[in-house]
């Protein structure tokens, strides 16, 4: 498994830990970012520390062909002067230069391959990096927009207890003004029941006199 797939797997595993754990999704989503900000800050150290090591190697590489060049030079000079052992000599002299330059050699196409990899994770993870931004910044306004929706979703509960509490009070009081209205009507029915008794005792009074008066009318004849 690569570096930048390990890199992916620790930050997935971080995020659905996070998340589960029931954390601040601000917060998470920060830290998050910037976990995935170190990681390419290794990664670009890493690629530079390569790359050195392989420019390192071309001029181990450079100075070895130089070196061997330089006694291949010097064997031919002897034998142009006749000296065949001195020109075997040097010869025997330059071989360890050309193994060192072909193994050098080899272990700069193995460096490359390993730089245009390491870069090409670098790449991907600054592609994700600037989508880990974005999202960021989405969810957050998201996260923020929906803890906005909670407190005026409390707010609005609040309020209908309270609004729960203003009909109370008005059954009550409409409560209240049902018996005023019953004792004023009781009352205006007990005046009205004296008022007939007065009525009816004024009638029997002129009914009394009435009789009276024919019994002396009788008495007269």
């Amino acid at each position: 498994m690569g570096l930048l797939d390990r890199v992916f797997r620790v930050v997935r595993a971080s995020l659905t830990s996070a998340i589960s754990g029931a954390e601040d999704p601000e917060r998470l989503l920060e830290q998050t970012v910037a976990d995935m900000q170190g990681d390419l800050i290794q990664i670009r150290q890493s690629v530079a520390q390569a790359i050195a090591t392989q420019k390192r190697t071309e001029r181990q590489q450079a100075q070895a062909v130089a070196t061997a060049q330089e006694w291949y030079n010097r064997a031919q000079l002897a034998l142009n002067k006749g000296d065949d052992e001195t020109a075997r000599a040097a010869l025997t002299r330059r071989q360890p230069y050309l193994e060192t330059a072909r193994v050098m050699a080899e272990q700069q196409q193995q460096q490359r391959q390993i730089v245009q990899k390491m870069k090409a994770n670098m790449r991907k993870l600054e592609a994700k990096l600037a989508e880990a931004r974005t999202k960021k910044d989405m969810f957050i306004a998201r996260s923020r927009s929906a803890q906005a929706s909670q407190r005026l979703n409390e707010m609005m509960g609040q309020m209908d207890g309270s609004m729960g509490a203003f009909s109370r009070i008005e059954d009550k009081i409409v409560a209240l003004e049902a018996q005023s209205d019953a004792i004023a009507e009781v009352n205006a029915l007990s005046e009205n029941g004296q008022l007939e008794k007065r009525f009816a005792d004024l009638e029997q009074g002129n009914v009394d006199d009435e009789l009276a008066a024919m019994k002396a009318r009788l008495g007269n004849s």
